[in-house]
């Protein structure tokens, strides 16, 4: 999936807000993410969309997913909506007594993408408010407890390289190795890095037979993604790096280094 001449599929961006539980990224996008935290989400209100099969909620006028239609949106292009904006709920009867304030609340986080107040609602328990311009291409994240991002982190930059890595068997028949996820320990290693606005780029990976090195740079703050993404190729010209995530083949383990 691309914007321009950017594949967003194999750089990831994270400038992670600890103290306000929610994460800027570029890359990552909402298949992957329902993929890995379905378990966690029951059903999504939408607050802006374009998904035909939602479901009115006349009290709040938004647009819901109720858990058995989270797959068939995950299949959407949700890149395709533009804005995409949604937070998750565990009981449909909490919808039907939220107040005004709070309604208007939600509005605020999906016009501004920005909260008035931490946008974790006791009647709705909800775990997520995912807010994205051009899904994969701006996304603001904010997770109730961090350490499921941490995890989430390190299962999606193993599964990035599944789909872009290859082995050929005795056979000639491309299979595609499967990678250990880089554990929620390794994730925090980079939590510092992730704090100043960390990029790391499966596409400028290297291989040997025996290891697989992943190049990250602390490039800084970003909310404009062109912007990042500049300074991302004139920092990965420069060929010094900030760190890197090195999976050993053999042991089908991670090792993270920081330079």
């Amino acid at each position: 999936m691309k914007k321009g001449n950017h594949d967003i599929r194999d750089v990831v961006y994270i400038h992670l807000h600890e103290k306000e539980r929610f994460v800027l990224s570029y890359g990552i996008e909402f298949y992957e993410f329902y993929h890995f935290l379905a378990q966690s989400i029951s059903s999504i209100l939408l607050l802006k969309h374009q998904f035909d099969d939602g479901e009115l909620h006349t009290h709040t006028m938004f647009d819901y997913v109720p858990e058995q239609k989270l797959a068939k949106l995950a299949k959407e292009d949700v890149y395709g909506y533009g804005d995409f904006a949604w937070i998750d709920f565990e009981e449909t009867e909490a919808l039907d007594v939220l107040h005004g304030q709070t309604i208007a609340e939600l509005l605020f986080l999906a016009h501004k993408r920005d909260h008035l107040k931490a946008p974790f609602y006791q009647h709705l328990n909800n775990q997520f408010v995912y807010l994205a311009h051009d899904d994969g291409w701006f996304n603001k994240t904010y997770y109730k407890n961090l350490p499921m991002f941490y995890s989430f982190f390190g299962e999606v930059i193993s599964q990035k390289l599944n789909r872009l890595k290859a082995d050929k068997t005795l056979f000639g028949v491309k299979k595609k190795r499967i990678f250990t996820p880089l554990s929620q320990q390794g994730v925090l290693l980079l939590k510092e890095m992730m704090k100043e606005g960390m990029v790391l780029s499966i596409r400028k990976a290297s291989q040997n037979r025996m290891r697989i090195e992943i190049p990250i740079w602390v490039i800084g703050d970003f909310a404009n993604m062109d912007d990042m993404y500049e300074e991302y190729e004139k920092r990965s010209k420069q060929g010094n790096v900030d760190g890197k995530l090195v999976y050993d083949k053999r042991t089908k383990e991670w090792e993270v280094i920081i330079n």
